[in-house]
């Protein structure tokens, strides 16, 4: 799979074309309710998972969450952690967002909080989560798996993955189905582009936005 050219080809869309899309093809791919906790940019890249439990492992653990994936991230990577045990715990805060950084890690989407947040903009790093807080993960969870299926939202997500995350939202595209969803997240976008100049040309936005537009989507299947 040609990774650098199916981002480059995702990072010139926006989540809500390739939510479309996949809307189109009946996939599942929005994760609801994580939010954009700095900078204005938007994360477009190919996924690195983290998995944390509960507790600490049997002999402590190993190594502090989340170092392990900073160190093997390649500059296509984002790391995408799910932290749903219920423990209001923080899995990202600044030293790891700098090691990021300086990493070239792509972002950070966590599914549950982060902490720290005033330094993600200094730093530079955008990060989505569900929630923030203070409280640290030391001695309440632990990361129990680098590069496993993991549960973001209501989206099952595996390593290899792409996503694209802006001010909209969060969406996840299966690898083995980048290329067709992305065909036609191009189409449902340049129909939309030209659509937009259809209006600020003088047409009545009724006429452009007609039934035509209400079943855009199932036009937009690949034959």
């Amino acid at each position: 799979m040609d990774y650098l050219s199916l981002i480059d080809r995702l990072n010139v869309l926006d989540a809500c074309a390739v939510s479309d899309a996949m809307d189109s093809l009946g996939i599942e791919g929005v994760a609801e309710g994580l939010t954009r906790r700095s900078t204005n940019n938007k994360i477009v890249g190919r996924v690195q998972t983290m998995k944390l439990s509960a507790g600490l492992p049997p002999g402590g653990a190993k190594s502090h969450l989340g170092t392990q994936s900073v160190e093997q991230a390649a500059p296509t990577d984002v790391i995408v952690v799910e932290q749903r045990t219920g423990i209001m715990a923080a899995c990202w805060g600044g030293v790891l967002a700098t090691a990021a950084v300086e990493q070239s890690v792509r972002g950070v989407i966590v599914d549950g909080p982060v902490r720290d947040v005033d330094e993600f903009d200094d730093i530079g790093l955008t990060v989505f989560s569900r929630s923030v807080t203070p409280k640290t993960a030391r001695g309440r969870i632990h990361q129990s798996g680098v590069n496993v299926a993991v549960e973001i939202g209501n989206v099952h997500v595996e390593p290899g993955d792409l996503v694209v995350a802006d001010g909209t939202g969060v969406v996840f595209v299966p690898a083995g189905l980048a290329e067709e969803v992305i065909s036609v997240a191009e189409r449902i976008a340049a129909r939309e582009r030209l659509m937009t100049e259809f209006v600020k040309s003088g047409e009545p936005v009724t006429q452009v936005m007609g039934k035509d537009y209400e079943s855009m989507l199932g036009t937009q299947k690949p034959e």
